[in-house]
């Protein structure tokens, strides 16, 4: 059973800085595609940021890449998302992915049906 679990939301100003943290079990994932999106009500969940277990290959959205930075350690089975500059706009709940996927693929996906388990999702609140 894969778990993802999520950690370091909460609320800061704008302009501030959060890291959030997304600690996988239950397997190895050596092989897996991570990702981050994010969901605000009533919306439908938006991609973030992506990347390989092996070899690290990373992908954003295109108008979150300046500001955002996807990261790993393998020895803790942790994914990272660094946000700096925060805005108001980027408040909503931020959720963990994972994709079981070959580890030959290298592939990164940057739409929330092409993954397989999620994490339970934590809150991040910007405010102005």
């Amino acid at each position: 059973q894969v778990q993802l679990v999520e950690s370091g939301g909460g609320l800061v100003q704008a302009g501030g800085s959060l890291r959030l943290s997304c600690a996988a079990s239950g397997r190895t994932f050596e092989a897996d595609a991570m990702g981050w999106f994010r969901q605000a009500p009533g919306k439908e969940r938006e991609f973030v940021a992506a990347i390989r277990w092996s070899g690290g290959t990373r992908d954003y959205a295109d108008s979150l890449k300046d500001r955002f930075t996807i990261s790993r350690d393998n020895a803790k089975n942790t994914v990272y998302l660094q946000m700096n500059s925060l805005k108001p706009d980027d408040t909503t709940v931020y959720y963990c992915a994972a994709r079981r996927d070959s580890l030959l693929s290298g592939s990164l996906y940057n739409t929330a049906d092409r993954y397989n388990s999620w994490g339970q999702g934590t809150q991040v609140t910007v405010s102005s």
